[in-house]
């Protein structure tokens, strides 16, 4: 089992994966009709969904290139902050770095006594057709953007965005807390700021809101005055959508946090908005509705992307819609492979594809070793969704 700190960096992944309005006024019911004929509670009609082959050659070349020795070569998580200066800060989570081979796959982690670095988190700066693999440390001794406190702590990245001249990136913090293999757990939100000039160590660190449960770190939407942020309640089986806000752009704002009848300062009247999203997940505008854009964890391992459609971007999200059936998950899928499967997709509605919208997800497997047979599995995969509107 690869493992960091005391862990299996698959655990988390299959773990998170079984698992019209006043200031403080009620919602609006009305759901006026849009272009398309469709109220904005509706997903408009989708006309085809297919692989973005541009996006996920990109990764796939770039993985593969030998080059540097040193860069990415396959990660999960794929946020994506674009900058005005035109560059791209694509965020991930756990993170291989370092060689593939003829063969396409790697050498086992230096844990283990191969000579793979592996990290709990990194950025990829993509500039035009270039990209780059940013982390702190050296090429000899990498470390990840953001070190845990230690051996038995690590940060997993949320969702990022630009404030002013800064990244602001949210982390989730895990612990350790006793030597079976599941014996860890969440433990609090974290915000990071980076320069995007010098991106290899956090301008500052800032605790997030952390008190009710909610790992607020799986979206952040820009909206008006606000910035909105999308939180995941965590029960296994459930997973509760929450969601929060900000006035301005910057998180280190005073929070309010939507409730059953409109909003409050108090992160324990943060109330469940929805059931069914991923950890990770993105809302998005499109036209006049809200798109909200998940894998669907009503079924535990769905291959299933699925959206939800808003006339505001705090819900209720209604009308779900299948988007895009994963082809890799399971014995039947790609890789022929009972033990790998999909999640956490989410939109990147930056990326311009004529109207279409682009969506992310993540690839792997229950099987560690897998991942030094073939490569390929644990890189993002990209597909375009076009809708009748």
């Amino acid at each position: 089992m690869v493992r960091r700190p005391g862990r299996s960096f698959v655990s988390g992944a299959v773990a998170l994966a079984l698992s019209g309005l006043s200031a403080f006024g009620p919602p609006s019911t009305a759901a006026p009709a849009t272009p398309d004929g469709r109220s904005c509670g509706e997903v408009p009609e989708v006309v085809s969904a297919a692989p973005d082959a541009q996006l996920t050659s990109m990764f796939t070349a770039y993985g593969n290139d030998n080059t540097a020795l040193d860069d990415w070569t396959g990660a999960d998580g794929t946020y994506s902050v674009p900058l005005r200066d035109g560059r791209v800060f694509w965020v991930f989570s756990d993170t291989f770095l370092g060689r593939v081979d003829a063969d396409g796959g790697r050498s086992p982690v230096t844990d283990e006594g191969g000579e793979t670095p592996f990290i709990n988190n990194s950025f990829v700066i993509q500039d035009g057709d270039e990209l780059t693999t940013v982390y702190r440390g050296t090429a000899d001794d990498p470390e990840p953007l953001m070190p845990p406190v230690d051996g038995s702590h690590w940060f997993w990245a949320g969702d990022a965005h630009a404030s002013g001249n800064v990244i602001e990136a949210t982390y989730q913090e895990y612990e350790r807390f006793g030597p079976g293999a599941w014996d860890w757990r969440w433990n609090r939100n974290v915000l990071a700021r980076y320069s995007p000039e010098h991106p290899d160590e956090p301008l500052s660190v800032h605790p997030l809101p952390s008190d009710a449960g909610v790992s607020w770190a799986s979206a952040i939407r820009r909206v008006g005055p606000y910035t909105y942020v999308y939180g995941v309640e965590d029960l296994g089986s459930e997973k509760y959508l929450h969601v929060a806000r900000v006035r301005g752009t910057s998180l280190l704002g005073a929070w309010e946090y939507r409730t059953a009848d409109g909003w409050s300062r108090d992160e324990a009247e943060s109330a469940r908005v929805m059931v069914g999203v991923a950890n990770e997940y993105s809302v998005s505008q499109h036209g006049d509705r809200y798109l909200l854009v998940t894998h669907d964890t009503t079924v535990p391992l769905n291959a299933e992307i699925v959206a939800y459609a808003s006339c505001t971007p705090y819900g209720p999200f209604t009308d779900k819609t299948v988007l895009y059936t994963t082809p890799e998950t399971g014995a039947t899928g790609s890789y022929g492979d009972p033990n790998v499967f999909t999640y956490n997709a989410h939109a990147h509605p930056h990326i311009d594809r004529d109207g279409g919208l682009v969506v992310s997800y993540n690839v792997n497997t229950f099987v560690n070793t897998d991942h030094y047979e073939d490569v390929t599995i644990y890189r993002p995969r990209f597909v375009t969704v076009r809708f009748a509107d």
